[in-house]
């Protein structure tokens, strides 16, 4: 006898961070296994969307990645209203972008669905391992490590909040599937409920919110019927 089919269920996510911490490259990674060096700016916002398919169900994340900018700041809530997560990204170079990203933990905590189950993501752990790998200076001492934003600040923060907490590399992949199946796996039973059918993760929005976004790339590209989570 046939397996019954696993049950799917829908989930908005939006990315939220700085200019140039890697939102669009980890959506990159996850959805088509890709990175782009040197990637043009969001602008106002990207939709794509993959399956994470789990031992019981299969998700659909419906991705909305915002632009860093701060003159977009304030079409944020456009696009986080309804979501039932949140990826807030920061650069680990950069300790600007974690007081940033702290910024809009707090906004979501403030204005987002309740329940919201929101990540913190530090980006850019590849740089960290190639400084950390390089060898001593001339005069013997260390030549100084990319990492600007310690493990423990971040993580000690993320428990504070009860976040969820990664650092990643979109160039290499290292943890992006991780954290979308985390993501996935934590999203309450009774969010998934309300997000099955056609009016799924805030479709009655949609359309309007796609009037005015405006897209860096083709609309679901690349999207598959699995991911490796």
């Amino acid at each position: 006898m046939a397996e019954a089919p696993k049950p799917s269920s829908s989930v908005k996510l939006v990315l939220l961070g700085e200019a140039a911490v890697g939102k669009s490259s980890l959506v990159l990674r996850f959805v088509n296994n890709d990175f782009q060096e040197n990637k043009e700016p969001t602008i106002g916002a990207a939709f794509l969307t993959q399956k994470c398919n789990l031992p019981t169900r299969t998700i659909k994340f419906e991705i909305w990645d915002t632009a860093g900018q701060e003159r977009f700041a304030s079409l944020a809530p456009m696009y986080y209203r309804n979501a039932q997560a949140a990826l807030v990204v920061y650069d680990i170079t950069k300790p600007t972008s974690l007081v940033k990203a702290r910024h809009w933990v707090a906004e979501l905590q403030r204005q987002a669905s309740p329940g919201i189950v929101i990540a913190l993501v530090g980006n850019k752990l590849d740089l960290a391992g190639e400084s950390q790998g390089a060898s001593e200076d001339a005069d013997g001492e260390d030549g100084g490590d990319a990492r600007k934003v310690s493990t423990e600040e971040a993580q000690s923060y993320a428990d504070e909040e009860s976040l969820l907490f990664f650092e990643t590399s979109a160039k290499t992949g290292h943890n992006v599937t991780e954290v979308f199946t985390a993501i996935a796996n934590a999203i309450p039973e009774t969010s998934l409920k309300s997000a099955r059918g056609p009016g799924a993760a805030g479709n009655a929005n949609r359309a309007a919110d796609e009037q005015r976004v405006n897209l860096s790339g083709p609309r679901d590209a690349g999207a598959k019927d699995g991911c490796a989570c």
